[in-house]
């Protein structure tokens, strides 16, 4: 492949990707979850805070509306494109979330949502929260727990293999159900834990266990029968309106020490 055919393919699947975050984005549970993770944040107007993890940039912009000095930060030049096409009065910086490029103890609020259960050392992108946080300054930890979805169908242990299939290709998979342990081992203060399942019925999420079919029978955890037959399930369940996947989503909280 050319590298022009390279850059058209990397083009479209930005493209792609960004329409699935989209779609996300916009339904009203997650619109609840960004908005519960704001007010935990409690930012105060006229201060700053870092959104790491950004993609293209939509809680950036949505924390400037509060108020706040908000600036993005993504490790995917391709997305921070997105993200300054769409908000071009806005921030965004290009780093990963272990080296932050900013000083110590010069931001008020950081959030990372969706973030640590890509990164192999989650504990170092904590470390970093608290030294770029100032003393009081607020943390948020927003993420889904890959290995605790919950599927309906009629082989249980079919899908369990297929959701631990997909947990499995992730770095930290579970490291949502410990953010509450990351912050403490972390030194940061009045730290709190919530957790909200997003309850899916609707056909539209049929592509997300098509997702999770796919890539069982690509790492080997089931066969290429296996995920067809499953995935068949789910579209007659689907069909007769019994389709329902659950997400667990932890949200937690903490204030850096002074």
């Amino acid at each position: 492949m050319s590298k022009k055919q390279e850059a058209v393919a990397a083009h479209r699947d930005t493209r792609a990707l960004l329409a699935v975050l989209d779609a996300g984005d916009l339904l009203p549970s997650m619109t609840r979850l960004r908005t519960r993770s704001y007010e935990l944040l409690s930012p105060v107007p006229g201060t700053t805070v870092v959104d790491v993890g950004c993609g293209a940039g939509r809680a950036v912009a949505e924390l400037a509306e509060r108020g706040v000095h908000a600036v993005g930060v993504d490790p995917d030049a391709r997305m921070l494109t997105a993200a300054r096409e769409r908000w071009p009065s806005a921030a965004f910086h290009q780093a990963g979330a272990e080296d932050l490029p900013f000083p110590d103890a010069s931001v008020h609020g950081y959030r990372a949502d969706k973030v640590l259960h890509l990164l192999r050392e989650p504990h170092r992108a904590v470390a970093e929260a608290r030294r770029v946080l100032r003393p009081g300054g607020r943390i948020v930890l927003l993420g889904q727990d890959w290995d605790a979805l919950v599927i309906d169908a009629d082989d249980a242990a079919l899908t369990r293999a297929i959701v631990q299939a997909r947990a499995d290709l992730l770095d930290a998979p579970r490291a949502a159900r410990q953010f509450r342990s990351l912050l403490l081992d972390g030194g940061f203060r009045e730290v709190t834990v919530e957790v909200q399942t997003l309850v899916f019925t609707d056909p539209g999420m049929l592509s997300l266990a098509g997702r999770l079919a796919d890539q069982a029978r690509a790492s080997g955890a089931v066969g290429r029968e296996q995920a067809d037959e499953w995935l068949a399930g789910q579209r007659r369940r689907a069909e007769t309106d019994r389709f329902l996947l659950a997400i667990p989503f932890f949200l937690a909280a903490a204030t850096a020490p002074a």
